[in-house]
């Protein structure tokens, strides 16, 4: 068992709620097991990673297929390597033809750096657009796009002319011009909870951008690879953004992101100097590539797609409770509202208590999220949320 003394003393971490520190032995399926001989059910994915589920068979046979050939070479400049080739062919199946070229990097706050400084190079403008209390990262220039002085003040001087609009207000659009460098946008905005967007809002973004001639960069991190009910949310909105930003489910574990935009946007950034235009030592990564690979195909081929709205509907239908104020959600991509006055600290020792992993959301403590793989069954669900209640039950 690992000490937790000691854990803190050489690990430098972001919780300080001991009572719900775990120390994991094996994660397989749904469930993570740790070593005091406790099962839990991981109703977060791993942040919305572990879309086909923790240790996924298929998964694993890809990455150690992949090992016995090579680990790493050098992922951009003189090396071709033909895992890149073949996900982007694969991915390509199932995205607009509009979204033409890939960049890979390392993670999603890398993914949303590259996609701005492409938007930079083919517009030559500066200003930023994101929703207020929307979170893209932790890089300086992804905290620089963030609202709220207590989340940006330690960090000052940051990087200028990052604004602000509100999801959902169709007035605030107008505050997108010809001076817009680019949005970065999301289909759901999750940083409050997850909220849905309203008439046509999403069209209107696109139109308002073609307008002004801002790059629209959608932050699809945690709604990709079906957590929706489709592979990625704008296909359910109709409208197809300039740059897609994926990661997290992308690689069923192993750090890997990218970003994928139009031939024209995409040109601007080819050929450059690493210094003037973009470079990775580590993005994409052979291995990250083939799990990344296996991930997709699990999705498709054993249509995983199928079942997750109906799945989504049947587990907000059972959270049911006084002490709940709301269940949003679209899909596996849910967040349960506590009432005001509920210690949400409580309630999510409660939680873990009963052997569920959840979490809150940065800009909404009293929000629980709720995203378990897709892979979950009805009866997986059933259990869960009756933990979920039992737990609510102890407040």
């Amino acid at each position: 068992m690992t000490d937790l003394k000691e854990f803190r003393e050489h690990v430098a971490q972001i919780s300080e709620i001991d009572e719900i520190i775990l120390d994991p032995v094996k994660a397989e399926g749904f469930y993570v097991y740790t070593s005091d001989g406790k099962k839990y059910m991981d109703m977060l994915s791993g942040i919305c990673v572990g879309n086909v589920g923790h240790k996924n068979p298929k998964v694993v046979e890809a990455i150690e297929r992949q090992m016995k050939d090579y680990l790493h070479v050098m992922v951009y400049g003189e090396f071709m390597q033909k895992p890149q080739l073949d996900y982007i062919k694969r991915l390509k199946e199932f995205l607009p033809k509009e979204l033409a070229q890939i960049f890979y990097v390392n993670s999603g706050s890398e993914s949303i750096e590259g996609a701005i400084k492409a938007a930079r190079l083919y517009n030559h403008r500066s200003e930023i657009i994101t929703y207020r209390n929307s979170y893209h990262g932790s890089t300086i220039g992804c905290v620089s796009m963030l609202s709220g002085e207590p989340f940006t003040k330690p960090f000052q001087p940051l990087l200028p002319d990052c604004h602000h609009i509100t999801f959902n207000s169709e007035e605030d659009l107008m505050k997108i011009t010809d001076k817009t460098c680019c949005v970065v946008a999301e289909c759901v905005a999750v940083g409050e909870g997850v909220e849905l967007p309203k008439d046509d809002y999403l069209k209107k973004l696109r139109k308002r951008c073609d307008e002004t001639g801002a790059v629209l960069i959608l932050d699809e991190i945690q709604t990709g690879f079906g957590r929706t009910g489709t592979l990625f949310a704008f296909e359910q909105y109709g409208f197809v953004p300039d740059i897609l930003c994926i990661a997290k489910a992308m690689g069923g574990g192993l750090p890997i992101g990218a970003f994928i935009g139009k031939k024209e946007i995409m040109d601007a950034l080819n050929n450059h100097h690493p210094l003037i235009g973009h470079a990775t030592t580590y993005g994409g990564n052979p291995v990250c590539l083939a799990s990344a690979l296996a991930v997709l195909n699990c999705i498709m081929e054993d249509n995983l797609l199928e079942g997750v709205r109906e799945k989504g509907e049947y587990l907000r239908s059972l959270l049911k409770h006084d002490k709940i104020k709301e269940v949003r959600g679209v899909g596996l991509f849910n967040c349960v509202e506590l009432e005001e006055g509920v210690d949400w600290q409580k309630a999510l020792k409660a939680c873990f208590g009963e052997g569920i992993i959840t979490g809150t959301h940065l800009f909404n403590s009293m929000c629980l999220s709720i995203k378990p793989p897709l892979i979950i069954t009805k009866e997986e669900i059933e259990i869960a949320a009756g933990k979920i209640l039992k737990a609510l039950d102890t407040l």
